[in-house]
């Protein structure tokens, strides 16, 4: 991998801006002291969504246990416990923001028995109480392959349950070394065949990867019934991480979306500033999905 730090190309220079409704939701967001990963990951994309008022609510806190060489969430072997008023406060911020459709997603809690999902399942629970006609749209991690911990999410019926593969397989030591590649598209699958879910992952680009890995993973996705994905160019978010490869150029990822719907997803985003919740509102189920 190329470790030299990259001059970015125009078409990555975003010009920033604040909407009417940017300042009220960082002020909402910080009075109950709710973490985002609009915030905490670094979201190229948060001036745009805050100013929307819109934003992706992660739960469990804002330490993570894995040590995934591209995201900006900070690293530790023992986080905190999680808020028991995490749910409550998450489900009071949407009512506030009057959202039609709230993304939720956590940082992985490999240190819990449960994985944080019975966590999970209390913010589900508490969005809908107060937000009946919210749609829910569940990133997952992997529960550390523990297929009770994902059911249970599963359980509550979300609208959207996405779950990101992030790479191609051959880059999963250097990019994601706790994770499974096999693992991550077992989940997806089981989602679908099992509890009959509509799908969506994401991967990003510019990691090193070769465009017949992206064809190649892309193939394994819809094989395993996923129906939505976003893909995304890859940005360091600090020099400690893994360095860019290279920059994908817009006719490139183009291509990738041409790619992605002649295999069958019914939705595709792919464009250098997608990220796995960018826009998702678009993507709610096409068909209601009755709740168990």
């Amino acid at each position: 991998m190329n470790r030299e730090r990259q001059k970015k190309p125009e078409w990555l220079k975003l010009k920033l801006s604040t909407g009417e409704h940017f300042a009220a939701t960082r002020q909402l967001l910080s009075g109950l002291r709710l973490n985002t990963v609009c915030r905490s990951a670094m979201c190229p994309n948060l001036q745009e969504c805050w100013s929307k008022g819109t934003a992706t609510f992660m739960l469990l806190g804002s330490v993570c246990t894995r040590t995934c060489r591209f995201c900006a969430v900070d690293k530790t072997v023992l986080p905190v416990p999680p808020d028991p008023e995490e749910p409550q406060k998450i489900a009071l911020a949407v009512k506030s923001m009057n959202l039609k459709h709230v993304v939720l997603t956590s940082v992985n809690r490999d240190d819990l028995p449960d994985g944080g999902s019975m966590h999970w399942v209390s913010a589900i629970r508490s969005i809908r109480s107060l937000n009946p006609e919210v749609s829910i749209e569940c990133l997952v991690p992997d529960f550390d392959g523990i297929t009770a911990n994902a059911d249970r999410v599963m359980q509550e019926a979300p609208e959207v349950l996405n779950h990101n593969i992030e790479t191609v397989p051959s880059l999963y030591p250097a990019v994601r070394p706790q994770a499974d590649y096999r693992r991550s598209l077992e989940l997806i699958e089981r989602a679908k065949a099992v509890f009959r879910l509509s799908t969506k992952s994401g991967m990003m680009v510019g990691m090193g990867e070769t465009g017949y890995e992206v064809a190649a993973s892309l193939g394994d996705l819809r094989a395993s019934l996923c129906d939505i994905v976003t893909i995304g160019q890859y940005l360091q978010p600090t020099a400690a991480h893994l360095p860019v490869n290279r920059y994908v150029s817009p006719e490139e990822f183009e291509e990738y979306k041409n790619m992605a719907e002649s295999l069958g997803f019914r939705h595709v985003q792919s464009g250098p500033f997608v990220r796995s919740s960018y826009h998702a509102e678009e993507f709610v189920a096409a068909r209601h999905v009755e709740r168990r």
